[in-house]
């Protein structure tokens, strides 16, 4: 369950990074917002109807020719070794993995890590998988050509000791892309307008706290753009992003209603929209500073 920030503040950084694993341990993060799978958990039925809520989600964003080749450079991924920092339900493991790259992926969960390997067992693909804490990577510096971290870093207990972390087993060459939630995004506005003011919330809890309570994870922090750049900056020399959204980015109503109306928006305007008020910030960072 979400705490309040004074309530999180007193469990200390190794009791929250532990609720952070009890959390993502019992919630799978499938997509699955209201419990439409029907299918047996891990298997490849219920891999693909989850997989298929994913690309969907991304559309505006992720996919040109195949999932996600908007954002993965998988045409300079075969023969990289590559980590990967939450696999999740490793619908990105695996792609990866098709890219020919040799994929190291950790996660926080034990749930995460069964789930995975589960995934590319079923499918005939390899990878090193294991649990791991982002905070103290098990790797030696320099290990790594490419990071890939998609939704992850901003529930750890210390995201700078994330990065700081990822910095050092890059190779001087390498590349990172990470995505982390935007304080200034549609949705977090709208979690503003919903609990914050229409619930009179405001009354008792910072929008920051409230943030907290309404978003996924036992922990998450909500970045401005360029604080989160600058966070990087500390530890690489080229930094730079950009905002990703979705369609409730595009037009922020309750599902049924969203589903009906944005059928009425040209195509374009939705891919614009979502690049202005995402609620991703999406990084590119290379050159780990020596």
């Amino acid at each position: 369950m979400h705490g309040d920030l004074k309530r999180l503040a007193s469990f200390g950084v190794e009791a929250v990074q532990l609720g952070n694993k009890q959390w993502w341990t019992d919630h799978t993060m499938s997509y699955d917002w209201h419990n439409e799978v029907e299918a047996t958990r891990f298997s490849p039925a219920w891999f693909d109807a989850v997989d298929r809520r994913f690309i969907e989600s991304a559309r505006l964003y992720g996919t040109d020719e195949r999932p996600f080749d908007r954002i993965i450079p998988f045409d300079r991924l075969r023969g990289a070794d590559v980590l990967e920092i939450g696999c999740g339900m490793g619908l990105h493991t695996e792609l990866l993995c098709r890219a020919g790259a040799n994929v190291t992926a950790i996660d926080l969960s034990p749930t995460s890590v069964e789930a995975t390997s589960m995934r590319l067992k079923s499918k005939g693909l390899s990878a090193r998988i294991q649990e791991a804490d982002a905070e103290t990577l098990p790797f030696p510096s320099q290990s790594f050509d490419f990071v890939w971290s998609w939704g992850v870093i901003h529930h750890s207990s210390r995201t700078g000791r994330v990065v700081r972390e990822i910095a050092r087993v890059c190779q001087p060459t390498a590349e990172v892309r990470a995505m982390v939630y935007n304080r200034d995004g549609a949705w977090a506005y709208s979690i503003l307008v919903r609990n914050h003011l229409l619930r009179r919330r405001f009354l008792k809890h910072s929008f920051e706290e409230t943030l907290y309570h309404s978003s996924d994870g036992f922990t998450a922090r909500f970045y401005v753009q360029e604080q989160f750049e600058d966070l990087f900056r500390t530890f690489f020399d080229g930094v730079s992003s950009q905002l990703l959204g979705q369609e409730s980015d595009v037009m922020p109503l309750p599902r049924h209603l969203r589903r009906l109306a944005i059928k009425l928006l040209p195509t374009t305007y939705r891919k614009r929209a979502q690049a202005n008020r995402g609620s991703f910030i999406f990084l590119t960072a290379n050159g780990p500073s020596t």
